[in-house]
């Protein structure tokens, strides 16, 4: 399930990118089917080593064009162990709403992107978050979870003040905001919820089983994306030295 559209960060084949804050891969692993120079980068070791494995099982399936990388690196994100400028691409997709320094953070992001490169960063929507927070208090009240809400203005502020400059808006994601209030509601751990299980059946078998190219769950994705879509997703560019 991909947030970000590589089409539109304009990835191509032979870009280095990063992944900041990795996680289990979903967004490394396309930008290395699309043949880029791949660093899956996170401060969790054993999910990195999971990701260091799929790697490797895309490349003996033949998934990844001849002459692309793939590797992961262990750090901090407030300290990025890269050179100025090392990357064509950066992402950072769901993480700042995590980061108490999340200025620090995107500082060392903008600063690891060449000039003339791309950014995407996304986070929880403010609409569908805040009403996940009036539901439930565990949803965002556990260790490492969320310590913010962004609106739109707050983010493209932050981001423009390091130097970025914008250039496109996008919504994620709307059949998920109803699942997490569904889940809000009835416990965030109570999974075996009759309603909560039958939600999450039409979920995963939109990603799994049609790998979300359902004609109809993506038309109605579509439709509740402006209003309702769980993640904001900026583009942005570092202007030219």
């Amino acid at each position: 399930m991909l947030t970000i559209d590589f089409d539109r960060l304009g990835l191509e084949p032979g870009d280095r990118a990063i992944d900041v804050g990795a996680g289990a891969g979903r967004h490394s692993f396309e930008m290395y089917r699309r043949g880029a120079d791949v660093i899956a980068f996170d401060q969790d070791a054993d999910e990195l080593a999971n990701v260091l494995e799929l790697f490797g099982a895309m490349k003996e399936a033949g998934e990844v064009p001849e002459g692309a990388s793939a590797d992961i690196k262990e750090g901090d994100a407030l300290a990025l162990p890269f050179g100025d400028g090392e990357f064509d691409r950066v992402i950072a997709s769901e993480i700042l709403e995590h980061v108490p320094a999340d200025i620090q953070a995107i500082d060392e992001l903008v600063r690891v992107l060449r000039p003339g490169g791309t950014m995407s960063v996304t986070v929880p929507r403010w609409f569908p978050e805040v009403v996940c927070w009036k539901l439930s208090e565990d949803y965002h009240n556990t260790p490492g979870g969320h310590i913010r809400i962004y609106s739109d203005k707050e983010l493209i502020g932050k981001l423009k003040n390091a130097g970025m400059e914008l250039e496109g808006v996008d919504y994620a994601h709307g059949l998920h905001s109803p699942y997490w209030w569904l889940k809000c509601a009835v416990g965030v751990e109570n999974d075996d919820n009759p309603l909560v299980k039958a939600y999450h059946q039409v979920l995963v078998w939109d990603i799994m089983k049609t790998r979300g190219y359902s004609t109809v769950t993506r038309l109605v994705e579509k439709a509740l994306n402006p209003i309702m879509g769980k993640s904001l997703v900026l583009y942005l560019r570092k202007p030219d030295a």
